[in-house]
């Protein structure tokens, strides 16, 4: 029997190479924990037919000498990432239908490397939420404690990989889409630099925001997840040239840390345990440094403008004509409305509604353009801060996960789940969830670093003298 639970990409790469295994019997493995927990987890949405196919062309690259650190390694993917022939639905009724004509740059490079893809995962709507109960298709449970939610929007591929359902998952970033639900699930969670990785092929929610992300058991997975799919993307637009990855080759030595960020509205074990983290890094050797980030301060407010307004934006091409979800009518008029009513879930409309607000006649001004003047200053306070300090660290989250249906009819609470989150999403640079402990109940905590465009690198290297140190590996 495989000894999922503690098997890396690593390990797992070196036991197929041997022969301990096939690609088919680690494959085998995994669907038979699925079969065993996604009735109660609803991770997956639909494991793909031909994952065994896909087991065998692996097993051919091991027999020719081909194979890399991902061949055979069982993946999953959020339900906003196109795979050629298959459903796409981004958590949403207005896609239920939708098949993908091709597949996302980033499954082209799994594909590329022998990996095996399940198949998709559960999501809130659209990427919109923090928790994973906006989906079309039920809520997503929390494999530490299934009466709580799993974070999100990724919630989906964060629970496959926590409840060894899959060895990795890649979900999307808008603003703490892959970490928080790392934080609540207790994995790695990488935010990579904006346009490091090929938005090409992704169902957008907002397009200066999103970012493919991957999810590990540990920093090193994510690590290499990260470096087989970070190239310049010729489809993407966004993409940046390789000529212009350019980050400071230097070790951290320095973290920042945004103390006046945590004054309030942080839970008391979150910030001990926050506390207690640091203190270890400094007892390694890292110099603990109090920043300021005033302008940070508002960053929450400040996504809750352009996000919304992006969100409206690309949203409109799903009118019930084109593809998706079509409500007949006897007009044309009332074919977008009866569509767009009944296809669109609650949240997915108020962000509609909203972003339509802040884009409006005499609003835009106010709001829309305002806003992208705050965040201009929000990234130049995160550049300035990264000229005294290697790494800026902060709690993942302000809260422990919470109950299924508790913040539902609270969205500016759901929306607080984000509040560490926005900056780097704002501002462009990379940011790494790990976990940082446990609590007496077993629910994971987690800490985050941000470091500057391109120095995943420094994120990697911090994080895996933090699981030394912290006693995670």
């Amino acid at each position: 029997m495989i000894d999922l639970k503690n098997l890396s990409i690593e390990k797992a790469h070196q036991e197929l190479k041997d022969g301990k295994y096939t690609c088919r019997e680690l494959l085998a493995s995994y669907l038979s924990e699925i079969d065993k927990k996604n009735k109660e987890h609803n991770a997956f949405l639909e494991v793909f037919g031909n994952a065994t196919a896909q087991a065998e062309v692996a097993e051919k690259k091991f027999s020719d000498g081909s194979a890399t650190l991902l061949t055979g390694i069982p993946f999953a993917l959020k339900d906003n990432i196109l795979v050629r022939g298959e459903v796409a639905s981004a958590g949403s009724k207005i896609l239920e239908n939708y098949r993908a004509s091709y597949d996302a740059t980033v499954v082209k490079k799994l594909r590329r490397e022998g990996a095996v893809i399940l198949g998709r995962t559960n999501m809130d709507e659209f990427a919109m939420g923090s928790s994973t109960q906006t989906s079309y298709y039920g809520v997503t449970r929390n494999p530490h404690d299934p009466t709580l939610v799993p974070g999100g929007s990724s919630g989906g591929s964060a629970v496959a990989v926590a409840a060894d359902m899959a060895l990795s998952a890649l979900g999307t970033e808008t603003c703490g889409s892959v970490r928080q639900p790392s934080a609540f699930c207790g994995l790695v969670g990488l935010k990579p630099t904006y346009g490091a990785l090929s938005r090409h092929g992704i169902i957008a929610m907002g397009n200066s925001l999103d970012q493919v992300s991957p999810f590990g058991k540990s920093v090193r997975d994510v690590e290499i997840v990260f470096g087989a799919l970070s190239e310049y993307d010729p489809e993407d637009s966004t993409s940046i040239p390789e000529n212009l990855r350019r980050a400071k080759a230097k070790s951290p030595k320095k973290i920042g840390v945004p103390w006046h960020l945590f004054e309030t509205g942080v839970e008391k074990e979150i910030l001990e345990n926050f506390k207690a983290s640091m203190k270890k890094l400094e007892d390694a050797g890292y110099e603990i440094v109090d920043v300021k980030l005033p302008a940070s301060e508002h960053s929450l407010a400040v996504y809750y403008i352009i996000m919304p307004a992006e969100v409206s934006t690309n949203l409109s091409r799903f009118d019930g004509i084109r593809y998706g979800f079509s409500e007949d009518a006897d007009t044309l008029e009332q074919v977008y409305k009866k569509s767009r009513g009944e296809g669109f879930g609650k949240e997915a409309r108020r962000r509609i509604l909203l972003g339509t607000y802040v884009l409006s006649y005499g609003y835009y001004d106010a709001y829309y353009n305002k806003a992208l003047k705050v965040r201009g200053r929000i990234r130049e306070e995160i550049n300035e801060t990264f000229r005294r300090v290697d790494l800026i660290a902060t709690p993942t989250t302000p809260t422990l996960p919470f109950k299924i249906g508790e913040k539902l009819d609270d969205p500016v609470a759901m929306y607080l789940s984000d509040i560490f989150s926005a900056p780097a999403n704002l501002s462009g640079v990379p940011s790494l969830a790990l976990p940082s402990g446990k609590n007496l109940a077993g629910l994971p905590h987690s800490i985050q670093f941000m470091a500057p465009h391109f120095a995943e690198d420094a994120l990697f290297e911090v994080g895996k003298k933090f699981e030394k140190i912290n006693g995670s590996v």
